[in-house]
């Protein structure tokens, strides 16, 4: 009977169980969605329990294929989207039934409050915390404080997305420090949460769970888990890491430099490395890598491919149509129409700040726009320009990440737009580096949660191993004279940006 892994990818859209087997190859996976809520301005909420029941369809899905055994599964380990704030109390039971996941920011008043007694420079430089400070796990903790006292008098406990899963898995509350990196107090270089920052947050330490290796086995799969999800009892489960880092390892950024792309409705470059790369100004957001020693710092955008999605649903309805009707992606169609335009699209530019601006952008204001349209201009040049836009954008992502430390002169290209030749051919003329495409395309983040399983177990004796993983599949070098156009296009297309955030400021301001 051959080993196998089994792996938990807690996304923000749903949870995707995968098995694996000893060198790392996918043997089967199952995806189960939930919902988020959005109750109130700035509040993004999701059921903890639809969490678990997620994790129970999926597994029990995996299991009814024929290429899986359950007996042959050698451990456990979960990838989980970031900043969650989980509470419960002495004897986990859940303490609010929807609780705040990572793009909440309700609490703006108590991150302000927080800074009277802290310098946010010194607070980024030592926790590279880059995300607008709301979104981080203290804040949402001071919150409950704040706003219900009655929770906050029976909390025991603050847990995240992939922690909570973890302790239905086995009974034990603890974290990694790649996750316990977003909680907004953990000092990056002290690997420890900061006691100088607990204080100035009136926290006691215990509130936050312990902080143990990506790669420690917090327990067998307790007998009720095992009931509940169909497996035997017994197997070891893993820590496991935040999205980030496991995505990381999952795109074999497992060296100084390496560096890759998550090409999905957001998309960010991140640069492993053994120091964070820390920037005021650009406000790279770093995590702890869930190998020991070393970091992942990111710079992203919040709408990628929810942009081109945008452009799908509302200018692309007739492609649309022409997809279904032949039984394709309407992504494919939408491409290769793009591919009629020639680069720079006629002139054509697109800023893809639809969801709003990040931490690179000169205001969180900045909305979407396409610049210098006109009558000549067509379908096939939006589309294309929807794509450069997405890209140039990048370009300054990289060039920022460029100027802190080692960049490698290949980027890895993971998540779901990783699939588009011509985007991939757009990258790597844009952002004048190698883009590679390999086997692993969307399985990035289940990959590293597996590689986390098979070393905690003793099946791997190391990361490295994840090269071995990779096939390449494409290879796209840059073209000169399409890069002589991006060049061009790139200051003027920062220009414009600049310009369209202070027009949003104003926009933003106004009582209508």
């Amino acid at each position: 009977m051959t080993d196998t892994l089994l792996a938990y990818d807690l996304g923000t859209g749903g949870n995707k169980a995968s098995v694996y087997d000893a060198e790392g190859s996918l043997a089967a996976s199952a995806f189960v969605p939930y919902d988020t809520q959005y109750p109130h301005a700035d509040w993004h909420e999701q059921r903890p329990d639809a969490w678990w029941q997620s994790v129970i369809q999926s597994t029990r899905q995996l299991l009814a294929d024929e290429a899986v055994d359950s007996r042959s599964i050698r451990c456990i380990a979960i990838s989980g989207h970031s900043l969650g704030c989980v509470p419960v109390d002495a004897s986990g039971r859940l303490l609010r039934d929807a609780t705040p996941i990572w793009s909440d920011k309700r609490p703006a008043e108590q991150a302000a409050r927080f800074f009277q007694q802290i310098d946010p420079a010194a607070w980024y430089r030592r926790t590279g915390n880059g995300f607008p400070a709301p979104h981080y796990t203290v804040f949402k903790i001071l919150w409950y404080r704040d706003h219900e006292p009655e929770l906050f008098g029976r909390l025991h406990k603050i847990l995240g997305t992939k922690d909570y899963i973890n302790y239905r898995l086995t009974g034990r509350m603890a974290t990694d420090d790649s996750y316990a990196s977003g909680s907004g107090v953990y000092d990056l270089l002290d690997g420890d949460y900061a006691d100088e920052l607990l204080a100035a947050a009136e926290l006691p330490r215990p509130l936050l769970p312990e902080i143990v290796p990506a790669t420690e086995i917090l327990g067998p799969l307790t007998a009720e888990a095992a009931e509940a999800l169909g497996l035997p009892a017994g197997i070891p489960v893993a820590c496991g890491g935040v999205d980030n880092s496991c995505m990381a390892l999952g795109a074999k950024s497992i060296a100084e430099g390496r560096s890759y792309a998550s090409l999905g409705s957001s998309m960010w470059i991140a640069v492993s490395s053994a120091r964070p790369l820390l920037d005021e100004a650009a406000r790279p957001y770093v995590f702890a890598h869930v190998i020991p020693g070393m970091f992942t710092s990111a710079i992203g955008m919040f709408s990628a491919g929810s942009s081109l999605r945008w452009v799908r649903d509302q200018l692309c309805v007739n492609l649309t149509v022409k997809a279904r009707f032949d039984g394709r992606d309407p992504y494919e169609v939408m491409t290769e129409l793009a591919e009629r335009s020639p680069p720079g699209a006629r002139k054509l530019l697109f800023n893809p700040s639809l969801a709003g601006g990040s931490s690179l952008d000169p205001s969180p204001h900045l909305r979407g726009a396409f610049w210098n349209l006109d009558l000549g201009h067509t379908q096939a040049d939006l589309i294309r320009a929807a794509l450069e836009g997405i890209a140039l954008n990048a370009r300054l992502m990289l060039d920022a990440l460029r100027q802190l430390g080692e960049v490698g002169q290949e980027l890895v290209v993971v998540g779901g737009g990783s699939r588009s030749r011509l985007w991939r051919q757009i990258l790597t003329d844009a952002l004048e580096i190698t883009v590679l495409k390999t086997n692993v395309g969307q399985d990035a983040g289940s990959l590293g949660a597996a590689a986390v399983a098979a070393v905690a177990c003793g099946l791997w004796p190391d990361f490295r191993r994840i090269d071995q993983v990779h096939r390449l599949e494409s290879t796209v070098r840059p073209d000169p004279a399409r890069v002589a156009v991006y060049r061009q296009l790139l200051p003027l297309f920062d220009e414009a940006r600049a310009s369209q955030a202070r027009l949003s400021e104003r926009l933003a301001e106004l009582p209508i």
